[in-house]
C-alpha cells in the first residue's frame, strides 16, 4: 500500500533522504521515528506530494502523491503536525465541509464525531476545544472518506492520557480494515501494543527496523554502561542530566561527573527514547525529567535550563524547540 522505491532528496548537493526500499501492507502500522534532523519531516512532505523526490518513486494506493492529486485526496487521509482545522466553524461544519468537498452523505460527519468522542461537541466552535480535543478533529477529518492509507504527523502531540487511549483505539480500528497507516513521530512511548514496525531513521536513512513490543522486551531493564577510573560502571537512566558529542566521543554528564560511553549518540537516542531523553540539538540529548525551563534569547535561539544547582544550560535548536513545544503542548 504504501511503496517507497530508490527514494532520494538531494537539497543544496546534500543528500537528506535515501531509502532504497521501504513496503507498509495493508492493515499494518508502520512508524517513521527519528529526532528533529533525521529528515523525517522531509519525507513527510515527499510522501504528502509537497516536495518532488529527485530520485526515485513514492506510490500510496498505487498513486504518485506529487502528479495525481485528485486520486491522493481520495485515497490518502493525512493528519499533519499543524493545525489546519477552521477555527471559526464549529465541531460538525469542520467535518461536513469535507463531506461536501469528498461528496460524502452528512451523516458521515456524525459517524465520524462518535468515532472520536465528540458528539458531545458539534455546536462548539474548533477555536473553543482544548488542544487533546482539536486533535481528535482533525484525526476524524483523516479518516472521514475511509482512506486505504493514512498518513500521521506527531498524532499524540497535545493530547491527554483519554485521547491518547481513544486515537490508538480508532487508528488500530481503521488498520484492522485494510488501511496502511504511517506515523511520524520522535517519541516512542505510545507504540508499545500499537504499532506492528518502527522504522528508525538517522540523517534520512533507515538504520533499523524492529518491533516495538520484541524492543522492550530486550532493552528493560535497562542501565547504559560507562567507564569510571578504569571499571565499567552501569548508569541508571534517571540519574543522567544529558548526553553529549565531543570530539567522535560520547558523555553521560550526571550529577556528580562526566563518564565517557562507548555508544554514539545516535545508539543512545534510540535506547533512551523510552525514558523520556529529548534530542535539544544535533550533540545533546537532554533527560526532560531535569529540565526547569526554556529559555528563549531572540527567536531563533533557545536554551534548556536544568534543575541542577548550577542551573546548566543546554543548546536548544529552533527545529528542537518547535517539536518540543509540540511534544508537551506549551
Amino acid at each position: 500500500m504504501i511503496v517507497l522505491t530508490d527514494l532520494q532528496k538531494v537539497h543544496d548537493q546534500t543528500t537528506v533522504i535515501d531509502i532504497p526500499s521501504m513496503h507498509v501492507k495493508e492493515k499494518e502500522i508502520a512508524t517513521v521515528f527519528g529526532p528533529v534532523d533525521s529528515g523525517k519531516d522531509v519525507l513527510f512532505q515527499l510522501l504528502t506530494g509537497s516536495v518532488n523526490p529527485t530520485k526515485g518513486s513514492v506510490l500510496l494506493a498505487g498513486v504518485d502523491p506529487s502528479h495525481d492529486r485528485k486520486d491522493f485526496s481520495r485515497l490518502v487521509g493525512v493528519l499533519f503536525a499543524e493545525d489546519t482545522l477552521y477555527k471559526r466553524l464549529t465541531v460538525i461544519e469542520n467535518l461536513q465541509f469535507y463531506c461536501r468537498l469528498y461528496r460524502l452523505p452528512k451523516t458521515r460527519a456524525v459517524e465520524v464525531l462518535e468515532q472520536i468522542g465528540l458528539a458531545d461537541q458539534t455546536r462548539v466552535r474548533t477555536e473553543k476545544l482544548s488542544s487533546n480535543l482539536s486533535r481528535r478533529l482533525e484525526l476524524g477529518r483523516a479518516i472521514l472518506n475511509n482512506p486505504r492509507v493514512l498518513l500521521l504527523a506527531d498524532p499524540f502531540v497535545g493530547c491527554e492520557q483519554a485521547s491518547i487511549k481513544l486515537i490508538v483505539q480508532v487508528v488500530r480500528k481503521q488498520a484492522d480494515s485494510g488501511t496502511a497507516v504511517l506515523l511520524f513521530t520522535q517519541d516512542t512511548t505510545n507504540l508499545v501494543n500499537f504499532c506492528d514496525t518502527v522504522y528508525h531513521l538517522d540523517h534520512g536513512r533507515i538504520i533499523e527496523a524492529y518491533d516495538p513490543r520484541q524492543e522492550q522486551q530486550r532493552q528493560l531493564p535497562f542501565m547504559v554502561p560507562a567507564r569510571s577510573n578504569d571499571k565499567i560502571v552501569l548508569v541508571d537512566p534517571a540519574e543522567i542530566l544529558y548526553v553529549f558529542a565531543q570530539e567522535d566521543h560520547t558523555y553521560l554528564q550526571t550529577l556528580g561527573e562526566r563518564l565517557p560511553t562507548q555508544f554514539t549518540l545516535a545508539e543512545l537516542e534510540k535506547r533512551l527514547s523510552l525514558s523520556g531523553f529529548f534530542r535539544a540539538h544535533r550533540a545533546y540529548l537532554v533527560n526532560l525529567q531535569q529540565v526547569k525551563e526554556v529559555i528563549p534569547y531572540t527567536r531563533d535561539s533557545f536554551s534548556l535550563r536544568l534543575k541542577d544547582a548550577a542551573g546548566t544550560k543546554i543548546p536548544l535548536s529552533k527545529t528542537a524547540e518547535r517539536e518540543l513545544r509540540e511534544l508537551l503542548g506549551y
